[in-house]
């Protein structure tokens, strides 16, 4: 399963791109209005901190004004991907941006139907948001297993790419319901790699090394 980040800070992504663990990253009206700045130039520094897919949203309601800023996205970088409503007006927009060449992620997804709607428009990416689902008592890891089975089912190639995403939990869910890529904040990222039994087997090692006399390896 790829790893995304979920944020508009260039500065942090970089910092965790360099682990070489990030596979791409999800960006938001909200998570741009948050990071500040010029939005081309910001988006500019997050695809030079990535080689893998950036999903830019466009901020149109109807397909025309859509299709248009998805055009002026795909020119500040190769690796923009252009983030559309599950609407059907987003749709639209999805199927001539895709007829194009252009890579898209449909975002906003809540039920298998709408998930089924964005695969036959050609879409990239779906963005099932498991998080919000689960926030109003719904299974929102059982709506990527669904999705999971009828896109199967049916040979789609749209990827499922888990979003909403609130604990560590979620994300290994996801992998284990068959999401194809999660995108994550970088405060659950950095939660990924830390376990309390970790902490106490390095420092046991480490104690029983200096009590050795061994010194530097």
């Amino acid at each position: 399963m790829q790893i995304f980040l979920d944020t508009a800070d260039a500065a942090l992504i970089s910092a965790h791109a360099e682990t070489g663990l990030v596979d791409g990253v999800t960006t938001n009206p909200s998570l741009v209005a948050k990071a500040g700045g010029d939005f081309i130039t910001g988006l500019t520094n997050i695809c030079a901190a990535v080689d893998g897919p950036v999903s830019a949203e466009v901020v149109a309601t109807d397909a025309a004004t859509m299709i248009a800023e998805g055009q002026k996205l795909r020119t500040v970088a190769d690796n923009i991907v252009v983030k559309l409503p599950l609407t059907f007006e987003g749709l639209k927009a999805c199927a001539a941006l895709t007829a194009d060449g252009h890579p898209t992620n449909v975002t906003l997804c809540f039920s298998v139907a709408q998930a089924l709607l964005a695969a036959k428009a050609g879409a990239t990416f779906v963005s099932p948001f498991i998080g919000r689902l689960d926030d109003r008592g719904e299974d929102g890891l059982g709506l990527i297993q669904r999705i999971r089975a009828v896109y199967d089912e049916y040979g789609y190639e749209t990827r499922i790419l888990a979003a909403s995403i609130r604990s560590v939990e979620h994300v290994e869910g996801s992998a284990l319901a068959g999401a194809d890529a999660c995108t994550i904040p970088p405060a659950i990222f950095e939660k990924m790699i830390q376990h309390d039994l970790t902490d106490a087997g390095l420092a046991a090692f480490l104690k029983d090394w200096e009590a050795s006399g061994r010194g530097a390896i």
